[in-house]
């Protein structure tokens, strides 16, 4: 048996961006209100507090009658109406697979509606065949914080069990129009992410529910349901699709070695696995029957969610940027991990550990055996335009770099690897923070935190480094 070597040929090349935070013409097309149009940015408050985790009715109404604030996702980088040329720059690099999100509110407005919008079907019909005429492997994602607003005002978000029935309507609708042209689907972005995109995440207004917390693991079992019955639909209409189920990598390491520590952070990491342990083995495991009774949840279960369960997905996809540590204080007193003091942090506090990459990598190979796409991987950065015209973004070449070295090691390893997609090859607006200043690309985009700018598209140092990357199918770095 031959050791393996390196990537191996038919390895995916690509990027990743969201249509909420890149497509703008929020008010085109037919498309209705979801819950990123009302991401406010703020420049007058500390950065790691510019994102509102948590929203009320009485604030959604308000977003949505705010003629003065500033919300950036309602105008993205106007990729609605650039696609073509900003896809040819990108298929320039070599890729040869793209990732991006149909935005729900452009199906289905009001994500209840009894039948699609056909004009936001035509928009997609044509970015897909644009990605597909460039030499690029779509990846689509379904749902991308995109969720329709009316689903958080007319009912509560994925709290409520119709929203089982609506999502897998989308996804019948989506899969069946795009049957011939995408084979790999995420259904859902970083669906572990409860805690950090609670409400772009899973749409519950906190004053529509009594227990909060309880609220997202009911809503988060009601979204796994929901993806498991769109699997088995996907596999009716087309046996070649591959259906991922994704979760950004939030295991941590123990802050030390005390017995105390390791099993406290291994009680966290279990409940980071654990939507890779529904939605890929097909059950709930016990320890999240353990964690439910520690903490008064009570989860209820409707007729039939067990079967629909077993409908498991066919890869494993990950995004990840950092590292962070935990001890049984740090988890005790809320759950979280902190800063790890033997690595360097950017610009934001995430910790840059591409060893972290290679060891997270193994882990899931280890427990899951299935595919992996490493679905987002970069570091935002505030790039400047040099007296030469051109972006020298060095930092950001290093990180990629080195974290690619430890992909080629995990595959060497033996981990089954199948893509690389580092996150918004083109700048796009910051997810968390709703900056524009905060970039990812490998292409400059020249609009700020207000929308103004030219919109000129500039090619940075890292487009012609990964250019090379690609063309050496990772061997020269």
């Amino acid at each position: 048996m031959n050791q393996i070597e390196g990537f191996p040929e038919d390895f995916m090349w690509g990027g990743a961006i969201a249509a909420n935070q890149c497509e703008g013409a929020w008010q085109e097309g037919g498309k209705g209100w979801c819950v990123a149009d009302i991401n406010r940015f703020r420049d007058d408050i500390a950065l790691e507090k510019k994102y509102n985790l948590e929203e009320t009715t009485e604030d959604i109404k308000a977003a949505m009658n705010d003629t003065e604030g500033i919300y950036p996702k309602r105008w993205g980088i106007d990729f609605y109406h650039t696609y073509q040329e900003d896809l040819r720059l990108l298929a320039g690099t070599g890729m040869n697979s793209f990732r991006i999100s149909i935005n729900w509110s452009r199906i289905f407005p009001n994500g209840d509606d009894p039948e699609p919008n056909e004009e936001g079907l035509k928009f997609y019909d044509n970015l897909i065949d644009e990605i597909i005429k460039n030499g690029m492997e779509p990846v689509v994602t379904v749902s991308h914080y995109e969720m329709p607003l009316n689903l958080t005002l007319n009912y509560t978000g994925w709290y409520s069990r119709e929203l089982i029935d609506f999502f897998v309507n989308y996804c019948e609708t989506v899969f069946r129009r795009y049957r011939d042209k995408v084979k790999y689907w995420i259904l859902v972005n970083q669906i572990n992410l409860i805690v950090h995109e609670s409400f772009n995440h899973l749409g519950i207004a906190e004053d529509k529910v009594d227990n909060l917390l309880e609220a997202k693991y009911q809503g988060v079992h009601n979204e796994m349901v929901a993806c498991a019955k769109a699997t088995k639909i996907a596999r009716e209409i087309n046996p070649d699709f591959q259906i991922g189920m994704m979760f950004c990598d939030g295991l941590s390491y123990p802050a030390s070695c005390k017995p105390e520590d390791v099993f406290a952070t291994t009680r966290r990491n279990q409940m980071e696995y654990l939507y890779g342990d529904v939605l890929l083995r097909g059950k709930y495991p016990g320890y999240a029957f353990r964690f439910y009774d520690d903490n008064d949840i009570h989860l209820k279960f409707g007729q039939g969610d067990e079967e629909a369960l077993k409908n498991t997905a066919d890869f494993m996809a990950i995004s990840y940027y950092y590292t962070r540590i935990s001890d049984v204080e740090s988890v005790k007193k809320t759950k979280t991990a902190y800063m790890n003091p033997h690595i360097k942090a950017n610009d934001w506090g995430w910790g840059i550990d591409p060893l972290g990459l290679r060891t997270k990598l193994n882990l899931y190979w280890d427990r899951y055996q299935v595919p992996i796409m490493i679905a987002e991987n970069g570091m935002g950065d505030f790039d400047e335009i040099s007296e030469d015209g051109k972006i020298h973004d060095n930092a950001r070449i290093d990180y990629l770099r080195k974290h690619i070295e430890q992909i080629r090691e995990a595959v060497i390893d033996g981990v089954k690897v199948i893509g690389y997609y580092p996150w918004g090859p083109i700048d796009i607006v910051s997810c968390s923070s709703s900056e524009m200043s905060k970039r990812y690309g490998f292409i400059y985009v020249d609009l700020d935190n207000y929308g103004k700018g030219s919109g000129k598209r500039i090619l940075k140092d890292s487009y012609y480094w990964y250019k090379e990357v690609i063309a050496s199918n990772g061997e020269e770095l």
